[in-house]
């Protein structure tokens, strides 16, 4: 089955109003600008997704990416670790002006919760937020005399993803710290998206070098040179672009 997506327009065309969506990336490394802002670009289009949950490590920074799809009035939810990050102005606008609901959760659980729900477990208990507000309302058990907090899975509709090589069926590779949260989303997502800096022949991948393997992607798209949010920010640019 051929997995390559046209463009990446294409690619996001499927994802509906109120979805929740995981996307990819710890602060810029490894995150989806170009899925990002495809997705920015249809809702400017047709004004539609909208009233998103969207599943992160952050809150974005700048204008671009993460925070771009913010500031576009998308998103609904916020569910991540870090929403207070090196330049979070527009998660910060958007929170105080009641526009955004956030929930927090301390980093190691959203990742342990984006892989229960990868893996089918629909629970956990971790020692982690507890005696904390974070754990109201939570089950608490005590294990070898220690309180832990039961946490649930996270799984999602979407999950836009970064990845460095990819090949037809889906297999993938990650560059670096780009590995991070995605390959965990690709697994706990219903529909994994994937932008790649180069697709290569099925079989050139090393069976042995493949992080993803296909049966968690349902779509790939060569995206080459792929924009780094650092850089972005760096140069002041704001998606979209404002006409002068």
């Amino acid at each position: 089955m051929d997995k390559t997506l046209p463009d990446l327009a294409a690619a996001v065309a499927g994802i509906p109003d109120g979805a929740t969506v995981m996307i990819g990336g710890f602060g810029g490394s490894g995150a989806p600008i170009e899925l990002i802002h495809a997705l920015i670009d249809r809702f400017l289009a047709t004004g539609h997704p909208r009233g998103l949950t969207v599943v992160n490590n952050n809150a974005g920074n700048g204008h671009v990416g993460l925070a771009a799809l913010i500031e576009a009035g998308m998103m609904a939810k916020l569910i991540c670790s870090f929403p207070r990050s090196a330049d979070p102005v527009v998660f910060t606008q958007m929170y105080l002006a009641g526009r955004l609901e956030l929930e927090l959760v301390p980093q190691g659980t959203l990742a342990e919760r984006i892989r229960a729900g990868g893996a089918g477990i629909p629970a956990f208990y971790t020692p982690t937020s507890y005696g904390t507000d974070l754990a109201i309302g939570k089950p608490v058990e005590v294990f070898d005399g220690r309180p832990y907090v039961q946490e649930r899975w996270l799984k999602a509709d979407f999950a836009l993803i970064k990845a460095h090589l990819g090949d037809p069926l889906g297999n993938l590779t990650y560059r670096m710290a780009a590995r991070n949260f995605n390959p965990l989303m690709c697994m706990a997502a219903a529909v994994t998206i994937v932008q790649v800096s180069r697709i290569v022949a099925a079989g050139e991948i090393d069976p042995e070098a493949v992080i993803t393997p296909g049966i968690f992607v349902q779509g790939v798209v060569e995206t080459p040179n792929p924009a780094q949010e650092e850089d972005l920010n760096r140069a002041g640019a704001v998606y979209p672009e404002v006409a002068a």
